[in-house]
């Protein structure tokens, strides 16, 4: 890796849990300034703009959760263990997560769901359909193994899933307890051994 690779992979990773946590509109570029210890003219030696900065942080927040998740699915032998890695992840990572600023894709999602259409909206758009395609999928191979019911509408499931997962994860971080967050994945696992699994 170059310098100048390097000074850009230390600039996406100090400023990603600032545009997590004060939102990418509301993140300014003296905060990427202070978070990174570098001049302006620096962060724009290596970065277009604030926008290229924030894209950047969007999609590195979103692999801390993404690559311990696709981990987890495949540890799992069976589709019924793969299915349960992700509400077991999202279990046992909610501490670090919170701590974090919470759930990147959903914190975008609320920032530009009333703003003009933008690159940050598309990559929550992909995000998302990229998650019910994992999970619809995964479904799908369930039921041609046999492993998942026939009957199953495996977009239905992906789509409860998705929302029950960040559903929780708001009203967890908004009352400040994971309850909510905790009953959202116990009801995921308890669809996947009672609805789900043949």
């Amino acid at each position: 890796m170059s310098k100048a690779e390097r000074t850009r992979q230390f600039i996406i990773e100090q400023t990603a849990p600032v545009f997590n946590k004060q939102g990418y509109a509301g993140t300014s570029l003296n905060d990427l300034t202070a978070a990174t210890g570098l001049t302006k003219g620096a962060i724009y030696g290596n970065f277009e703009n604030k926008e290229e900065v924030a894209l950047a942080a969007f999609d590195y927040n979103l692999e801390l959760v993404q690559q311990p998740l696709r981990a987890g699915a495949a540890s799992g032998s069976t589709v019924r263990e793969k299915l349960l890695a992700m509400p077991r992840y999202y279990r046992n990572a909610y501490p670090t997560l919170k701590l974090r600023g919470g759930c990147p894709i959903l914190n975008a999602a609320v920032e530009c769901d009333d703003a003009p259409p933008s690159a940050l909206l598309l990559r929550v758009q992909d995000s998302f359909a990229k998650w019910h395609r994992n999970l619809m999928h995964l479904i799908e191979k369930g039921q041609a193994t046999g492993e998942v019911r026939s009957s199953v509408d495996a977009s239905h499931y992906a789509n409860l899933f998705i929302a029950l997962t960040e559903g929780g994860i708001l009203v967890s971080k908004a009352t400040g307890s994971s309850t909510a967050l905790f009953a959202s994945l116990n009801h995921i696992e308890h669809l996947i051994e009672n609805e789900l699994v043949a």
